[in-house]
């Protein structure tokens, strides 16, 4: 009976079709795109798409990157044992999709980049350009190994399909369609994830509402659980989840994923206009609302069912990351094939991330490692080279899947290494952008301050765990379960760390439960803050203040902050700082059409 505990239904045949042919399909669209592009082999070509693509399929492709199967396993996990508040981050969606289109997007596009790290040498220097390369190289590998192992251990324990043979499989497909199709085949893969990701959260949804007597029944059943209550206005930043952490905190740690992040810059700044590359971003806000709404939904829908029998406290599952493909195979092996489109749904957003990883791995590390030192190669050579990169980079994700093997909860572990990491880049920056008399000496001390005090706290968090009173698990019951494995009848869940890569220390020192307990949502809040203040400190020492000819493009313009292409007062749009007045939003830029790697870097170095 379904809801009380014990073994599930294995995977039919037609389980095991639906989930290769999503594969096959998966792959099959970077052949095409492959196919189709076999004569544009420009290096801009493969990186950004020419530069020619429009906003919806890019809305959906920046939805989709990090969306992640992450997403479909960890956040109905999350509202499953910590009730609604997730959903809060939807204001931080609005706040981050905004402050990127408005902000960011405007001063990247008008640059005619193809690294967001292009930036730091233009307003800095080299060495930071290499320092943020590779802090966002190593953040990216570890990301991505966590992107692929989490879902596939998941999946492995409850359909019995071998580890490391889908760890490996998934990584060649990737590999395939990124080395052959470039951006194009990426972000039209997407496209097509996002859809099977949806469709497999609406599955989940409709069959569990059908068995518990309609969605009426699951608000219910979640709110005398205590899961709706969303609103928990404590100022204290040592809780989990509280209204202000999510919103001040998971506002600045997206914002560090939206506004700089290669793997989202690289595809709004492809885009064939201004007015596309802000557009693709308030779609892929509203996909990032959806995405939330039904992967909270599914949640809810899961304690509904579950209420009266956890299957972790049963013993039934070994992580809460194993939950909802749990409750896929108890309730929905009846349908042959529905099963199979939930695990394709969280293949296919583990598929998007790691492709728009490698795409993005290759693109810095061609732009910021290899053409600065090898100026006289030609298209052909940098394509090939391209291609190399993909099967390397996809290579040593695989790998990097092992280091994922030692964290917990993988909707927070991903949170926490962005917010460790993205939030000291972010106030790089904004160092830059906001103010003029940052420079390259204080840019650096306040990049190596941020990063050290992220680090500190954020390690220290893996090895002395917060405690139950900070994160806050709500109860759960086993009354109903056929065997309860020797659990009592009703328990709170037991909480460990969902990022831990140690075990706990018998001893506790002081630090433990006051710095190394802050919520991970501040992390990145932390290292952006610390960035800039002891940026401008030591750019002030340092005679930041006596900097004379320094770019104004580099620098964030009054007119960069006009809202939609639509709006009366913005019929135009500043590209360039002589001749934007000309420029309309909706007009094809002329610096972006048959685009040329050697003729950009000869104007970047004349503008040097």
């Amino acid at each position: 009976m379904v809801g009380t505990g014990g073994s599930v239904a294995p995977f039919s045949e037609w389980d095991y079709v639906v989930f290769v042919g999503t594969i096959l399909g998966a792959a099959a669209v970077g052949l095409f795109q492959a196919i189709r592009t076999r004569k544009e082999t420009s290096s801009a070509e493969f990186l950004l798409g020419g530069r020619q693509m429009t906003a919806l399929p890019v809305g959906m492709s920046l939805t989709a990157s990090f969306m992640s199967g992450i997403t479909v396993i960890g956040t109905p996990a999350e509202a499953y044992w910590f009730g609604t508040a997730f959903w809060l981050f939807g204001f931080a969606y609005a706040f981050t999709s905004t402050a990127t289109a408005e902000i960011f997007v405007p001063l990247f596009y008008r640059m005619e980049i193809t690294s967001v790290y292009e930036y730091l040498e233009l307003r800095f220097s080299r060495p930071i350009r290499i320092m943020g390369t590779s802090v966002y190289v190593v953040q990216t590998i570890l990301y991505t190994g966590m992107v692929i192992y989490a879902p596939a251990l998941a999946l492995n324990q409850i359909t019995e399909l071998d580890l490391w043979g889908v760890l490996v499989a998934t990584g060649v497909v990737c590999i395939i369609y990124c080395s052959l199709g470039g951006l194009k085949a990426v972000i039209w893969t997407d496209v097509m994830q996002m859809v099977i990701m949806l469709a497999g959260f609406v599955a989940v949804i409709a069959r569990g509402a059908v068995l518990r007597g309609g969605l009426t029944q699951v608000w219910e059943d979640a709110g005398k659980g205590g899961r709706l209550e969303a609103f928990n206005f404590d100022p204290d930043p040592l809780k989990r989840h509280t209204f202000w952490s999510i919103i001040i905190g998971g506002s600045v740690t997206w914002l560090s994923i939206y506004a700089i992040n290669q793997s989202q810059v690289q595809r709004y700044i492809s885009c064939k206009t201004l007015g596309q590359a802000k557009l693709s971003l308030y779609i892929n806000l509203v996909g990032m609302l959806v995405t939330l709404s039904l992967a909270m939904l599914s949640g809810l829908t899961m304690y509904s069912i579950y209420r009266k029998c956890d299957p972790f406290t049963n013993g039934d599952v070994s992580t809460r990351d194993q939950l909802l493909p749990y409750l896929v195979m108890d309730i929905l092996a009846d349908y042959p094939g529905i099963p199979g489109l939930f695990v394709a749904a969280a293949y296919s957003g583990t598929l998007s991330t790691v492709s728009s990883s490698i795409n993005a791995l290759v693109a810095v590390t061609t732009e910021d490692l290899v053409l600065p030192l090898c100026k006289n190669l030609s298209q052909k050579h940098v394509s090939w080279m391209n291609m190399g990169l993909s099967v390397f980079f996809g290579a040593l994700c695989i790998g990097m899947a092992g280091v994922a093997s030692l964290m917990g909860s993988v909707l927070q572990a991903a949170l926490s290494i962005f917010g460790m990491i993205g939030g000291p880049l972010l106030g790089l920056y904004l160092l830059g952008m906001l103010f003029r008399t940052s420079n390259s000496v204080g840019g650096l001390a306040g990049m190596i301050v941020g990063l050290v005090l992220t680090l500190w706290v954020g390690i220290g968090s893996q090895i002395y765990t917060p405690t139950a009173e900070k994160t806050n698990p709500l109860p759960l019951s086993t009354v109903d379960c056929n065997s309860t494995a020797g659990q009592s009848a009703t328990t709170a869940s037991p909480w460990t760390s969902p990022v831990t890569l140690t075990s706990q220390p018998d001893v506790r020192p002081l630090l433990a439960d006051s710095w190394y307990s802050l919520s991970y949502l501040y992390f990145a809040l932390l290292g952006t803050l610390a960035t800039v203040v002891s940026g401008l400190l030591v750019s002030a020492m340092t005679g930041g203040c006596k900097q004379e000819n320094l770019n104004p493009d580099l620098l964030l313009k009054r007119s960069d902050l006009i809202c939609f292409s639509w709006c009366g007062q913005s019929e135009e749009s500043n590209i360039t700082e002589e001749a934007g007045r000309d420029l309309h939003m909706e007009a094809d830029n002329p610096a972006f059409i048959d685009y040329d790697m050697t003729s950009k870097h000869s104007e970047q170095a004349t503008k040097l």
